[in-house]
Formats: C-alpha cells, sequence, structure tokens
C-alpha cells in the first residue's frame, strides 16, 4: 500500500500523509462507518483512483508553512515509502514527525518523533480474534519505540462485551511498567453496522476511566455519537482540514 493524499491544517500549521491499508482486520473498526465494510478485510476505504510518486509528495509539504507532519492511515508504517518522508521531514526541513495514528505493528521507525498508539486488547487470544496478529510482538513494539526515545500516546477502544473492563485494565497496568506518565485515552466504541456490540454508557466509561487510573497519571476518556465522527471539525478545528493532493 502507499500514500495517496495530502492535507493540510493552515491553523494549526500541519499537514498530514495519508496512507491506504491496514495490517489488522478488526471488525469493530471505525472506519467503516464512513464507507461501510468493504470486501476485504482492513480496507473500509475504497481503494484510491492514484497514489502520487514520493517526490510529488514531498514537494507539496515542501511548499507548506508547517511545524509538524503527521502520517496516518489506514496504518501508515505498511507505506513502502515512510522512513524515507520521515528523513526527509526531518532532516531536510526540520519538521516535528508524528504518527497521527498506527496500530504499533510497524514500530520502532528512525525520523519518529512521536506516535498516538492504539492497543486493541489485553488477552492474547482475544487481541488475535480481533486483529489476526500476536499480542506480544506488538507490545515489544511499543516497548521498544518508548525505549528509542519516541513520545507515546497509547489509547484503546472500550467495547461492552467484547474490549471490556479487564481488558483495558492489563492494558494500562502494562504500560504502568513502562511509564506511568504515558497519556492513556479509552474511547467509547461506536457501534459499527453488522457487529453486536452496543455504545458503553457514560456510566461505564467513568468506571474504566477510574480503574484506569489506579495505573496511570494521565487518564482521559471519550464517547462521541456516529454522527460526531463523521463530523470531527463542528468539535475540534484541528480536523479542518484542506486537502491538497
Amino acid at each position: 500500500m502507499a500514500f495517496y493524499k495530502i492535507t493540510y491544517n493552515q491553523r494549526h500549521g500541519f499537514a498530514t500523509v495519508h496512507n491506504y491499508g491496514c495490517t489488522f482486520h478488526c471488525p469493530t473498526c471505525s472506519y467503516k462507518l464512513r464507507s461501510g465494510p468493504a470486501g476485504k478485510p482492513g480496507l473500509a476505504f475504497p481503494k484510491p483512483e492514484r497514489y502520487p510518486e514520493t517526490n510529488e509528495i514531498k514537494e507539496v509539504i515542501r511548499s507548506l508553512p508547517i511545524k509538524s507532519l503527521y502520517f496516518m492511515g489506514g496504518e501508515p508504517t505498511i507505506a513502502e515509502d515512510l522512513v524515507e518522508m520521515l528523513r526527509f521531514a526531518k532532516q531536510e526541513l526540520g519538521l516535528i514527525t508524528r504518527l497521527g495514528h498506527t496500530n504499533g505493528s510497524g514500530l520502532p521507525l528512525p525520523y519518529l518523533d512521536g506516535a498516538n498508539v492504539g492497543l486493541k486488547a489485553w488477552d492474547m487470544d482475544l487481541h488475535r480474534k480481533i486483529t489476526g496478529q500476536d499480542r506480544n510482538r506488538i507490545l515489544k513494539n511499543v516497548a521498544d519505540a518508548y525505549k528509542n526515545g519516541i513520545g507515546l500516546k497509547i489509547n484503546i477502544v472500550y467495547i461492552p462485551g467484547l474490549v471490556d473492563l479487564d481488558q483495558v485494565e492489563g492494558i494500562a497496568s502494562w504500560l504502568s511498567s513502562l511509564d506511568k506518565n504515558i497519556p492513556f485515552n479509552i474511547m467509547g466504541y461506536i457501534p459499527v453496522p453488522g457487529q453486536p456490540y452496543p455504545q458503553p454508557t457514560i456510566k461505564q466509561i467513568t468506571k474504566v476511566e477510574e480503574v484506569s487510573k489506579l495505573h496511570l497519571r494521565y487518564v482521559s476518556s471519550s464517547r462521541l455519537s456516529p454522527d460526531n465522527v463523521l463530523h470531527l471539525a463542528n468539535k475540534d478545528d484541528r480536523f479542518a482540514v484542506k486537502r491538497l493532493l
């Protein structure tokens, strides 16, 4: 898979390079809210019509008055030219580099300042059931990224009946063994068509947040509606972006 578009936020001075495709096949992925389940695992969006050349992407980035460059997907670490784009951003432009989100399967990476990592479950069998991937490998990648000085923010989707309180607490406890100051955000599941799991109540979210705070210092939570997700710019101007490529 490869990068297929660039978006730009003038007010906050950052651009984002977007990749198509993912290494996981989570049936509850919120990307499915935008286009419905796709025909292939892990691909919730229609395939892009064109993938710009790396040099074309570089020229657009070079022309922007930005301080930070983000990479998102899908899963951005599967893009073959990601490391070169990170090197370009750091060494040639002096930008802050960050993965806007990643499942951790491609960490750690050179020239990367920070990453927002979405962990899926604590139980090994459940993790493999949801993602198709080995949990221990993902946790090792996250630990290695932390040891390499990459600034981490961790999130998990709380899904009553699937990724329950015990799963969230397991992740929070493990994170505390790395660093109790790693920010941890609990996102309330937004029901995906075709899946049987409900959205957590405010009471449930509050309980999970309280339990996580027994392990970590910086815990937050969110509970968005499907409409909120489809119109994030209405709530947060960081999502008010213009597509450039």
